[in-house]
């Protein structure tokens, strides 16, 4: 068994020799996405509905009978009946305008429309707005504060330049709010982040981790007392000649799936889609034998005899930032054939050295991630080399002096070696030594990104991930303002630690967009969001669709929900424009819930059906001991109440006056 480098993680921490000597930027910061309107506003300028009229209805007829040509104009006519001033707006069909009021919301408006005998069916005409942003205070630029990234998230971003005008150009950022425009990942996408386990109780990752296990038996390498068992908490890879914790996996799992468009901290690339923390390395790094039952767990794989339990949230994808130098061994060929046999893509780091590839990453069947500066040429670390499949930010500071300008802002702790528990050591790498800079950061921006096209397209193969990121990857930079900087060279025994040129042959198909390889792979995809499973009678459970997407292009105009099972047990309301319903258990039994999604195109596809078993409230029953069947109080006072409540409610005869 051979212990994996830490090279890929000890790079992430040292700022001052990855810093590449170049000119400060100019002083200007690129501004943020426009403030749109709020929903208060817009519902004050005006009432906006879309209706369409039934067939037989006599508005139709009527229209019909003066002449067929004429566009429906039932503006005057509906808000007679309604007591209301509304307008015509456009004809959509010959049985579909816009309608337009004042002194409403168009939500009012809709449900008045709604409960006319001629209204086949109403929609609210929305605004829809181009790739809106999350409301993470840290993923806009222009940020201010002590050890704070000036440029905030810049990699999420799209880019500012398609070439190098100068040192501050963007090129590299990875698009990914065009992505979000068409999925912000579903919740049943779940990411596996193969590290040194995670802190818990970060706030941006408290709601998006599953139990996970801890894979490391050596007790010299765990760090913490004990061997396999099921928390994969990070108590820190101090120890081994390292005299501080780096918290990678934390900081690799925030870059993947951190909360996001929750008000506070950063935005992670999945956005929606779940983490499921395997520990793997600790103390010194980890071994192989502990990092390939991780891999065969994480993909759903049973070990016979491996004493490992079940998994029961097996991941469509694994994030691997860990490595060591050499060929890959038939170990690693054999777990990563298995794994991408079961569906689950394997994203791998190429390594920090400036040599050639390092392993698992040049194994078959692995996504090799080359790191890139935000210029888009190789930062001087990167491995590189004919095994990488794409290239993808991996932190730069630009300036040789100073705050670091662009590294890669992610979730972390501010334990020096052991963790601080709670709020108090939450935090975020800055722009100092905590800067988060490597290849190791490159690989989970590729993860949450494969994450994304698992959402948009479920069935989708690994094979067709890979084929699409290097497909829609956007051409490097093939020149630049520095005339320094060469172009790339194959790799050799001598590194190659200096910015350079990518070529195709050195740093993969191109600079990762996550916005075309998400909308290369989208299909109609209805997703009914994570409910309970059971209920008591009386109880009300919510459902959300608005996790469904339709392919690039297109958009889904109806949500049809379906209440299925014991007739009877459960009423729905549902909304078919907005995606959103609920059930209410009215009786004992068992019932399911399907959505059928329809897009612009005509389009259907119906999900798989959610159970909801209904169970009724426990009812106190005497009890057998108390000397001889005496009533419990609690079940006395429940019996009281009841016979009050049946007086209270029985008619009674009135005294004559």
């Amino acid at each position: 068994m051979n212990i994996v480098s830490r090279r890929l993680m000890t790079s992430a921490l040292a700022v001052t020799t990855l810093c590449a000597s170049a000119a400060l930027p100019d002083a200007g910061v690129e501004r943020g996405p426009q403030r749109r309107a709020t929903a208060a506003t817009v519902a004050a300028e005006e009432a906006r509905v879309i209706v369409k009229l039934k067939a037989d209805s006599a508005l139709v007829r009527a229209l019909s009978a003066n002449n067929s040509a004429v566009r429906p104009q039932h503006a005057q006519a509906l808000g007679s009946r309604l007591g209301l001033t509304l307008s015509d707006g456009r004809a959509l069909g010959a049985r579909t305008q816009v309608l337009k009021g004042q002194g409403l919301t168009s939500r009012e408006l809709a449900d008045r429309l709604s409960a006319q005998p001629d209204v086949e069916y109403v929609s609210v005409d929305e605004r829809k707005h181009a790739l809106a942003a999350p409301n993470d205070p840290l993923y806009a630029s222009g940020q201010t504060g002590t050890n704070v990234p000036p440029s905030g998230q810049w990699y999420l971003r799209a880019p500012t330049s398609s070439v190098i005008a100068n040192s501050s150009s963007v090129v590299a950022a990875i698009n990914a709010e065009a992505a979000w425009n068409i999925t912000k990942g579903r919740s049943d996408v779940v990411v596996a982040v193969l590290d040194t386990g995670v802190r818990r109780d970060h706030p941006d990752l408290t709601s998006k981790l599953l139990p996970g296990y801890d894979f490391i038996a050596s007790t010299a390498v765990s760090n913490d007392a004990d061997g396999r068992d099921a928390d994969p908490s990070d108590p820190g890879d101090f120890g081994c000649g390292e005299p501080s914790s780096s918290w990678h996996g934390t900081q690799t799992s925030g870059l993947i799936g951190a909360a996001t468009n929750n008000g506070i901290g950063m935005a992670g690339v999945g956005r929606n889609v779940m983490l499921l923390p395997a520990r793997v390395l600790g103390c010194g790094g980890g071994f192989d034998s502990d990092i390939q039952a991780a891999m065969l767990w994480s993909a759903g794989i049973v070990v016979p005899g491996s004493g490992l339990p079940a998994n029961t949230t097996p991941a469509q994808v694994l994030n691997m930032s860990l490595g060591a130098s050499g060929a890959c061994a038939q170990t690693y060929k054999d777990t990563i054939a298995q794994v991408v046999a079961a569906g689950v893509a394997v994203v791998v780091a190429a390594g920090n050295e400036g040599l050639d590839v390092g392993t698992p990453a040049n194994c078959p069947g692995a996504i090799a991630v080359a790191g890139v500066r935000q210029a888009g040429t190789k930062v001087g670390y990167s491995d590189l080399g004919p095994s990488i499949s794409v290239a993808a930010p991996a932190g730069n500071c630009v300036n040789s002096s100073g705050p670091c300008l662009f590294p890669l802002l992610t979730t972390s702790n501010s334990g020096a070696t052991t963790p601080v528990a709670g709020d108090a050591g939450a935090t975020y790498t800055g722009t100092g030594a905590d800067a988060s800079l490597g290849t190791s950061f490159s690989a989970p921006l590729v993860a949450g990104a494969v994450a994304l096209m698992y959402s948009a397209h479920p069935s989708i193969t690994p094979a067709k991930v890979l084929e699409a990121l290097k497909a829609t990857a956007r051409p490097f930079p093939a020149t630049g303002f520095d005339p320094n900087v060469k172009a790339c060279t194959a790799p050799t025994t001598t590194a190659q630690n200096v910015e350079c040129y990518c070529t195709t042959s050195t740093c993969g198909a191109g600079l990762l967009d996550v916005g075309a390889a998400v909308a290369s792979v989208a299909v109609l995809n209805p997703s009914i969001a994570a409910a309970p499973a059971s209920t008591t009678v009386g109880a009300t459970v919510p459902y959300d669709g608005t996790g469904s997407n339709a392919a690039a292009g297109r958009s889904i105009v109806t949500y049809q929900w379906t209440l299925g099972g014991d007739a009877g047990a459960a009423q729905l309301t549902a909304d078919s424009t907005s995606g959103l319903a609920s059930v209410k258990a009215v009786a004992v039994g068992n019932v399911t819930l399907s959505l059928t999604v329809t897009d612009s195109a005509g389009n259907s596809a119906t999900s798989a059906a959610v159970p909801l078993a209904i169970a009724t409230v426990a009812v106190p029953v005497p009890s057998s001991g108390g000397g001889g069947g005496a009533m419990q109080l609690g079940w006395l006072l429940g019996w009281l109440a009841s016979v009050i409540g049946v007086w209270l409610v029985t008619p009674r005869r009135r005294s004559a006056d």
